[in-house]
């Protein structure tokens, strides 16, 4: 008797590996999930990993989400957040849901549009990933082109470029350039932890405001 994957129950922190997965195979084990669901996808080249976050997972998610719309608003700067949208690419045989993900200099490109196709769309610039249960593999993003990534764990904020097709670790960020935000992030979701997030959320505003 074949299970159906509906029939499989994922604890948070948990993830599930599948070879062999063909790309109608995945497109259709993504309609089965449907759009409202925990689990986080990642695919290429046949093998899909589905994962479910911890709870601390959505909290940093959401503290960095947040302090990025908070230096973008203050700046003025339009953008996009398409949240863990899939970034998918057909041709590639590659596809990744970021836990959050910015569209600022190609905002435009996306104004409207609830569902991307790496062939047609540019890919966001900024994602972020959050790593406290599982390392993020870089050959989706390598591959999709995005070109800043943020990586969260439990020793801090990492960023990587790309460049000439690989990623590099750099200690700041083109889309924030004059900003500490690697600094600020770990402070700040540190903070979070003992004060909670809405206090540190209202801390690194005023923070902003006072040095921007």
């Amino acid at each position: 008797m074949l299970l159906e994957l509906r029939q499989l129950k994922l604890q948070a922190g948990q993830q599930l590996l599948l070879e062999d997965i063909s790309w109608q195979q995945f497109e259709s084990i993504l309609t089965e999930f449907g759009e409202h669901r925990a689990a986080r996808f990642s695919y290429s080249n046949g093998l899909l990993e589905i994962r479910v976050p911890l709870p601390e997972h959505e909290k940093a998610k959401e503290i960095i989400g947040d302090m990025s719309k908070i230096l973008l608003s203050e700046q003025g700067r339009n953008y996009e957040t398409l949240g863990s949208t899939t970034l998918k690419n057909e041709l590639m045989t590659q596809a990744v849901e970021p836990d959050a993900c910015f569209y600022i200099q190609n905002q435009a490109a996306v104004i409207g549009k609830n569902r991307l196709d790496m062939t047609l769309d540019p890919p966001p610039d900024l994602a972020i990933e959050i790593d406290l249960t599982s390392r993020t593999q870089l050959d989706n993003y390598q591959r999709l082109g995005g070109l800043e990534l943020w990586r969260y764990s439990a020793t801090g904020l990492q960023i990587n470029l790309l460049q000439n097709g690989q990623y590099r670790e750099a200690n700041y960020s083109p889309n924030f350039p004059e900003i500490p935000i690697i600094e600020l992030v770990n402070q700040y979701v540190q903070q979070s932890k003992t004060s909670g997030s809405s206090q540190a959320i209202q801390h690194f505003k005023n923070w902003v405001r006072t040095n921007y």
